[in-house]
């Protein structure tokens, strides 16, 4: 199986459809990754009462592939930070941990999510994160129990605080993807969007970690990019194998 992450540069608006279909044409992977809230980018704020979608407008939508992408979603009068998968079914999980400090305010905007699940796919069992969910122990250890084969973490991450003239935030967020790969026995596909917003610069650096911890595929950073990855079964059988209960 093929996946493809497009580190894309969403525009400020709900009108970002467009973009996704353009990158969605450029690959033939069996699974294309946006960012966290791709649809309407990031800094939604109060525009979010107006902007935000309903599910019936995911459930019209046919594309020749599954893709994963991110939008503020409206339920039942409640709006959510929301990745959806589109495949065969529409898989939707709503961001469970919401930060709100320094410069961020998801919590006065959006409402969490109450929890993780596991879904099957062509790849096998697969798992949804947003952002700031992986930095929480429970995510941690929800992957070490569950173990999926993929798991996928979208996300509109700044850039910020540099050591030793790298990004600090850089080595935290593959410190926790490598932990979750092989302690799952999965693949971890992370996709983090681009460009500027309101005063935040995001850094892109979307990767691929195989189940043995590894990078096998990584974009630039700041430049919208596309990359792929092909995931093998038979190396997740083997990390799995070699994590089964004694």
């Amino acid at each position: 199986m093929k996946i493809a992450l497009a580190q894309i540069r969403p525009k400020l608006s709900p009108d970002n459809l467009s973009k996704h279909i353009e990158f969605i044409d450029k690959t033939d992977a069996d699974l294309i990754i946006f960012p966290e809230l791709s649809l309407n980018g990031y800094k939604i704020k109060d525009a979010l009462l107006e902007d935000a979608f309903n599910v019936v407008f995911f459930e019209k939508i046919k594309f020749n592939k599954d893709v994963v992408l991110g939008a503020a979603l409206k339920i039942d009068n409640k709006i959510f930070n929301s990745a959806l998968y589109l495949g065969e079914e529409l898989i939707i999980h709503h961001k469970k941990h919401l930060p709100t400090y320094g410069v961020f305010e998801e919590g006065r905007f959006f409402f969490a999510g109450s929890e993780f699940k596991s879904f099957n796919t062509k790849f096998g069992k697969t798992s949804m994160f947003i952002c700031e969910d992986v930095f929480s122990g429970e995510a941690i250890d929800f992957v070490a129990k569950e173990k999926p084969d993929l798991i996928i973490v979208i996300s509109a991450s700044p850039a910020r605080e540099f050591k030793d003239n790298k990004l600090l935030i850089e080595e935290q967020w593959e410190s926790v993807l490598k932990t979750m790969a092989i302690l799952s026995g999965g693949y971890v596909a992370f996709c983090n969007r681009v460009g500027f917003e309101d005063g935040l610069g995001f850094w892109g650096g979307s990767r691929v970690i195989n189940p043995k911890g590894e990078v096998e595929v990584k974009a630039s950073y700041f430049e919208e990019e596309l990359i792929e990855s092909e995931l093998s079964h038979k190396l997740t059988f083997t990390q799995k194998y070699f994590l089964r209960k004694s």
